[in-house]
């Protein structure tokens, strides 16, 4: 008998899989992690109208040393970009996805502390200049939070 993937209803796994020492920090095979890899670099390759428009908005917005790199492996999911030392990741969210399996990958990244930011890739390719100063205003945000948060450890 095959072998298939299937997903499991919500209510037989409501947590997200805590990380772990195992395929750098979550439970996912060595095997399955290159596959993820070689998968994000395949989309790096051959980009999207709204991934392209949106990169070159955010080179253009010059964020100084908060950069976002585009498409990047995080635990089992490759998200469109993201900015590592602020903990935020932009999703472009495409025709044709499947909620549940979206709803699912947000959970788990928002479980190990990322801010996740979705835009429809209709409205990057209409307004890029308005996603683009959300997308800065987000990362406002999270560096003030970031940075009060390290005070109060200081007392």
């Amino acid at each position: 008998m095959k072998k298939t993937l299937s997903i499991r209803p919500e209510s037989e796994r409501p947590e997200a899989p805590a990380l772990q020492k195992k395929g750098r920090g979550w439970a996912i095979s060595e095997s399955r992690l290159d596959a993820l890899h070689e998968t994000a670099r395949e989309m790096k390759r051959s980009p999207t109208p709204a991934h392209t428009l949106l990169a070159e908005g955010l080179v253009a917005a010059n964020l100084g040393k908060f950069r976002f790199r585009r498409q990047v492996v995080i635990g089992s999911a490759i998200v469109d970009f993201a900015c590592r030392p602020l903990q935020v990741v932009v999703l472009i969210d495409e025709e044709g996805g499947n909620p549940e399996l979206d709803r699912r990958r947000d959970r788990s990244l928002a479980e190990v502390g990322l801010k996740v930011l979705h835009y429809p890739a209709a409205e990057v390719l209409a307004d890029v200049d308005a996603v683009v100063a959300a997308i800065v205003a987000e990362m406002k945000i999270r560096w003030q939070e970031q940075r009060g948060a390290g005070r109060g450890y200081r007392r």
